[in-house]
């Protein structure tokens, strides 16, 4: 923008201040948040709920927290399919979340079936949309790629509930064969990278079809295709308030079409308060390690942490990415989980005292946080994840589309809820707070 412009917004900053008193003045949720942290009801839903604390006489109590898919506690879950050496739970836990209840072996079969059927891209699809036309962030082109299924889609504007069920399979089917070209075009024509582009193999699963998609030799471990099946599982559903979601669910309510409410989700998630969160955790542990080396004291990893708080070090904001969330309050279940996972794969890669420095940075800094800010916060499932993509060999690109890829499951499944049960246009109100004036002919301004 030009020099006016730029003082005219400045000065319009400046003339239209709206202090936080005025938000309690009238009662207004900032963020939709309630004053005690605790989220504004946005709706109901049977799909998944967040509990991070507990209400005592209308008081909010921290507590340790637990997430459940359709009423199975996520600890349960891990419990029974990821102790079994499996490498498809994501595809079970995606048939719990969109049709309510666990699948018996031949509901499994013809389900991973189905969406075996739809792996592969449309014809052209590849050369077209991707190859030809990179993005500098994968975010956008997940966009873009949802956007062109619509083109290809015989029957897109149909918003019945069966019709968004049968897009949204298809979807979730194709995510890996996007996510990951949409990668391997940027990584060549704007990386200057190696092309590699694989097809995908109809035989396996969904985190294995991405990790021999990525890779230009198609190898990997089984323990690897465990723990990426592990995140995906993680990831899957947050329950219908977190932002992805709700964008979700505020842009359904329109009577749009899945392929525009998913690139809304996906647009939000992409946001460094969101779903981006993972790469930002990972690059500040990265800063901090540089500055202060794997082999120190406790000491120093309170001062580095003290930077971090008083806005003197990496992005000075004051913030310590992977520690605090919304909800939760003494512990985030899907950390406590891959904190396990981050261990035994670290130390197979032998990453074990990068691992034990993590570990150490997460107990001084939940505890500064309180000393500072007189509340309970935990590390988050975003502190880990960044720090076990890379002990994956996935890219930085792609650790939120690994969010992507899994949380899709979650947002067609409350786009479907919302249709059948609620059926109304999301259309909160604002509170004008500005002056009414009366209008000033061009000659006397």
């Amino acid at each position: 923008m030009n020099d006016k412009i730029n003082e005219l917004f400045k000065n319009a900053v400046e003339e239209n201040v709206i202090e936080n008193e005025e938000y309690r003045k009238w009662g207004v949720k900032k963020g939709l948040r309630n004053e005690d942290g605790t989220g504004v009801l946005i709706g109901l839903t049977r799909i998944a709920d967040v509990v991070g604390y507990k209400m005592v006489d209308n008081q909010k109590v921290d507590d340790y927290g637990e997430l459940y898919y359709r009423g199975y506690a996520l600890s349960e879950i891990v419990k029974h399919i990821h102790e079994n050496d499996r490498v498809s739970g994501f595809e079970e836990i995606a048939f719990l979340i969109l049709f309510g209840h666990l699948p018996d072996k031949d509901e499994l079969e013809m389900f991973t079936k189905e969406l075996k059927s739809h792996y592969n891209l449309p014809a052209e699809y590849l050369s077209m949309n991707i190859l030809s036309n990179p993005s500098m962030n994968v975010m956008n082109k997940i966009q873009r790629s949802l956007l062109m299924l619509y083109e290809l889609d015989e029957n897109p504007d149909d918003c019945g509930a069966e019709n968004t069920l049968r897009q949204g399979i298809e979807v979730i089917a194709k995510m890996p064969a996007i996510i990951c070209y949409a990668y391997q075009s940027k990584h060549h024509l704007l990386d200057g990278g190696s092309l590699v582009i694989h097809h995908v193999d109809e035989e396996k699963s969904i985190a294995e079809n991405i990790l021999q998609l990525l890779r230009p030799d198609q190898k990997y471990t089984k323990e690897e295709a465990e723990l990426l099946d592990l995140m995906l599982v993680l990831h899957i559903d947050h329950g219908a308030g977190n932002n992805s979601t709700f964008s979700n669910i505020v842009v359904s309510s329109t009577g749009t079409d899945l392929y525009s409410c998913l690139a809304a989700s996906v647009g939000s998630l992409k946001g460094p308060k969101h779903g981006g969160a993972n790469i930002t955790a990972m690059r500040m542990m990265n800063a901090v390690i540089e500055e202060t080396g794997l082999y120190v004291t406790d000491d120093e990893i309170t001062g580095i942490v003290e930077r971090l708080l008083n806005k003197d070090f990496f992005d000075k904001s004051g913030l310590v990415y992977g520690i605090g969330h919304a909800v939760y309050t003494l512990s985030d279940p899907r950390c406590e989980i891959i904190k396990k996972k981050a261990y035994e794969m670290a130390k197979e890669k032998g990453l074990d005292k990068k691992f034990d420095f993590y570990q150490r940075f997460e107990k001084i800094a939940v505890d500064m946080v309180y000393k500072k800010k007189g509340k309970r916060v935990c590390a988050n499932v975003d502190f880990y994840s960044g720090l076990i993509y890379d002990m994956l060999g996935i890219p930085e690109d792609l650790f939120t589309p690994m969010f992507v890829c899994a949380r899709t499951v979650g947002w067609i499944a409350h786009n479907i809820e919302n249709k059948l049960y609620c059926d109304r246009i999301v259309r909160p109100a604002g509170k004008y707070v500005g002056e009414v004036k009366e209008f000033i002919p061009m000659e006397e301004r």
